[in-house]
């Protein structure tokens, strides 16, 4: 069984998305985490109106051996980051360092659900696709799925792949409108209900073109799509900060031209090379800078 990396965030997890008794027993262990690191099995059942039994499965679903276990990360949670947990006003240096660890714990946080909810075949297999492929789409609209679309065209050009990203929903239209069978379209939705992708994954599949979607599962765009790379977002309930999804879905296209270069091979080296001699000739001539970037 794995250990649990932050129990505090494992909490707020299934406090939105678990079963009844699971919200409900988080939404107790949340809002009196004193009480929770102290109590019996029995007084823990006993508040919620569940069994015992139900404790423990409760205990299990967020990583944990049983009570006991749960009891020791939530204390040891406590004692680390309990000062984040607190609503007390906090000084100008203590609200800077919660705002740098809360982007960068839910960032990491974010990529590692992802990966590990990854199917890897699915992604190879696109992959092998895209590096086979005549032309190819990317789509997506909104402030993240749109900013995918851009990168994958942005990775994907220096790979030798003729390739165009679209944001704009009309031209999605139009330019799938003029796909091919040899065309792979790549949409973006976190939500999979952005009505413009749905409809120009639509209109290309009427020209035989392979559509590619990395969206939320059972979302209206998965159902359309002929193939669906999952991307199932996760909120931990801050209004304030930028959604850490973006992270996960980087990460997935990360891993997606990843596998691309690696199945086009060699071939991809004289690209690379080219861009890397061109920029940095116009700035500094230092390598360890990435690639045109």
């Amino acid at each position: 069984m794995k250990t649990p990396a932050d129990i505090i965030t494992r909490l707020q997890l299934i406090s939105q998305d678990g079963t009844k008794s699971d919200r409900r027993l988080a939404g107790l262990v949340l809002s009196d985490l004193d009480f929770a690191s102290k109590a019996a099995i029995s007084e823990i059942a006993g508040r919620v109106g569940v069994s015992e039994p139900t404790v423990t499965r409760f205990c299990r679903n967020l990583g944990c051996e049983g009570l006991r276990d749960f009891k020791f990360y939530l204390a040891q949670a406590i004692a680390i980051g309990g000062q984040y947990l607190s609503p007390e006003p906090l000084s100008r240096d203590a609200r800077e360092q919660r705002i740098a660890s809360a982007i960068t714990e839910a960032a990491i946080s974010a990529i590692q659900r992802a990966s590990e909810n990854l199917d890897m075949t699915t992604l190879v297999a696109v992959a092998e696709r895209l590096a086979t492929s005549g032309n190819v789409l990317c789509i997506g609209s909104g402030g993240i799925s749109s900013m995918m679309a851009t990168e994958m065209q942005n990775r994907l050009f220096r790979l030798g792949l003729p390739v165009l990203a679209q944001i704009d929903g009309q031209l999605q239209r139009m330019y799938a409108a003029v796909a091919t069978p040899e065309t792979t379209l790549v949409a973006f939705s976190v939500s999979g209900y952005a009505r413009s992708v749905i409809e120009a994954v639509q209109v290309a599949q009427q020209y035989g073109a392979t559509t590619i979607a990395i969206t939320a599962p059972d979302s209206a765009l998965a159902k359309v799509a002929d193939t669906v790379i999952h991307l199932q977002p996760l909120e931990d309930g801050n209004i304030y900060k930028p959604t850490s999804s973006r992270y996960a879905l980087l990460a997935i296209v990360d891993m997606l031209v990843t596998s691309v270069a690696e199945t086009r091979g060699p071939k991809v080296l004289e690209n690379l090379r080219r861009i890397k001699q061109s920029v940095n000739t116009l700035k500094v001539d230092d390598p360890r800078l990435p690639l045109g970037d």
